[in-house]
């Protein structure tokens, strides 16, 4: 099994604060600056796994670094440079309180809702008639908050974050705009590459000039849900799964060992061979999304790697 990065624990240049997120470890640096480094751990459910995927971190790291240079004539975004394979920099911002998750289709969670019998998710009203991953007529907007209690995710409508003053009207309109905007661009470099953006989400920031730019990931598996467009009508018409790339197989695989995330719950064992098998998904979808071939970063010492190449970075 590859070396994983799962905690981190660094002293950088500058540095003035950490914040370990269920993925990313957040450093805050001198100057304005903030540095994140993508860890090799996996979250589902809001619960992090307690293995880590080989080269995970590495992989989203550099599909966000990618996406973000393919959409910035589009969206304003934070990044800086990449100066180690799990390492971004990037400019300091004030997040919003709102993740902008947009559904081109009816999969994940609002299938699941669906399929509860619901019809409006986060405001926004989903037509009848429809099955799971069908495409909807129109891409909808449909965000997401910390709950007040915990950590967990909570669905909000439009309207609940202006009356909640969660975002400011004025700012909220360009996060839906900039957020159509990266979601179509994404769509369409999806399309070159033989897949389909099934839903996504962004989050977005503001500098202390006052700007509203796109921060922390974009396109990744974590951030979003692909299928392959070769046999989806097919498999639609057939009534059967589609062929995906994202982290929706993870979440079947823990729904099928009785693990969603509920009170009580245990995560189910994660053997060497599925975690190998998850690393390889994750590649997969790197190489078709990106249509580059995935080099594996040196993992002997990932902690020293990326140690060294950040004080090189802040030398120059």
């Amino acid at each position: 099994m590859s070396s994983t990065i799962i905690k981190t624990n660094f002293n950088f240049p500058g540095q003035k604060k950490v914040y370990h997120g269920k993925v990313r470890s957040v450093y805050t640096l001198e100057n304005n600056l903030l540095l994140m480094v993508a860890t090799d751990r996996l979250s589902a459910f809001d619960v992090v796994m307690p293995k880590g995927i080989p080269y995970k971190g590495q992989i989203l790291n550099q599909i966000a670094t990618k996406m973000m240079r393919d959409t910035q004539d589009l969206v304003p975004n934070w990044l800086i440079a990449t100066p180690d394979p799990n390492v971004a920099i990037g400019e300091a911002c004030n997040p919003y309180k709102v993740e902008m998750v947009i559904r081109g289709y009816m999969s994940g969670h609002a299938a699941r809702e669906y399929k509860a019998g619901k019809r409006i998710l986060c405001g926004v009203e989903m037509p009848e008639g429809m099955k799971e991953n069908d495409k909807f007529p129109e891409p909808i907007i449909t965000p997401a908050t910390k709950a007040e209690m915990g950590d967990h995710d909570e669905d909000i409508s439009r309207e609940e974050i202006l009356k909640r003053g969660i975002v400011a009207q004025e700012d909220y309109l360009v996060l839906e705009d900039y957020t159509r905007k990266l979601f179509q661009r994404g769509s369409e470099i999806a399309a070159s590459r033989g897949l389909i953006l099934v839903d996504t989400k962004y989050e977005f920031g503001k500098t202390k000039n006052g700007k509203i730019v796109l921060i922390d990931e974009i396109h990744t598996p974590d951030s979003s849900r692909y299928f392959y467009t070769e046999g989806y009508e097919k498999r639609q018409k057939n009534n059967e799964s589609q062929k995906q790339l994202s982290k929706e197989f993870v979440r079947q695989w823990l729904i099928a060992n009785d693990f969603q995330g509920l009170e009580g719950q245990t995560t189910p064992f994660m053997s060497d061979a599925y975690i190998k098998t998850v690393s390889e998904r994750y590649i997969e979808l790197y190489e078709n999304i990106t249509g580059e071939k995935f080099v594996k970063a040196d993992v002997s010492n990932i902690s020293s790697r990326i140690e060294e190449n950040v004080a090189a970075y802040f030398k120059v």
